[in-house]
């Protein structure tokens, strides 16, 4: 009888883990695709030596890297990627952070990446961050409203928009959208 009961137990807790396994599964692909955002390592990011941190943040939060690489901005580009603040007051300073190092740029996927991305990213100012989201990628190694360490997409029509502008994909039409504040 225990010999019964016990491959009874052994039996049901298998096929229990098995639904459980497939039920997270299929709910964690949802509708079955991967949003694509793009997220950037700053200057700051690289040169404070937080790269290898902020990927492993990446990865062990669900997101797939499905492309990277390692860019030094000029002026030029900087102020084409960012052109919607040109008008404002701190532009000039935004270029020359852009542009002081280098930067890692990558388009992660992952089911509702946009938003995702900038929930782990943390509000844009890093000192707010680190008293409203302590754990967040800012609040770990942002030091204020400019050296904020990471950069993402706002939104689904930004994400296409930066994607393309540093991976060279053709983006769609309704790619036009503003970025986040810096």
């Amino acid at each position: 009888m225990k010999v019964a009961m016990t491959q009874f137990l052994a039996r049901s807790l298998f096929f229990s883990m098995l639904i459980l396994i497939v039920f997270r599964f299929c709910s964690s692909n949802g509708s079955g695709e991967k949003e694509r955002t793009l997220g950037m390592i700053k200057p700051d990011g690289i040169s404070g030596n937080y790269t290898d941190r902020i990927k492993q943040v990446i990865l062990e939060s669900g997101f797939e890297i499905s492309k990277e690489m390692v860019i030094q901005l000029d002026e030029e580009n900087a102020a084409e990627f960012y052109a919607e603040h040109s008008s404002r007051s701190f532009f000039t300073n935004l270029i020359r952070y852009m542009t002081s190092g280098p930067v890692l740029v990558m388009v992660l996927e992952k089911e509702d990446a946009v938003a995702r991305w900038r929930d782990l990213i943390g509000p844009t100012d890093a000192g707010k961050a680190k008293i409203s989201h302590p754990h967040s990628i800012r609040a770990m190694c942002g030091v204020d409203l400019e050296k904020n360490c990471v950069h993402g997409s706002d939104s689904h029509q930004s994400a296409k928009r930066e994607i393309a502008f540093f991976f060279k994909e053709a983006p769609s039409d309704d790619a036009v959208g503003k970025h986040d504040e810096l």
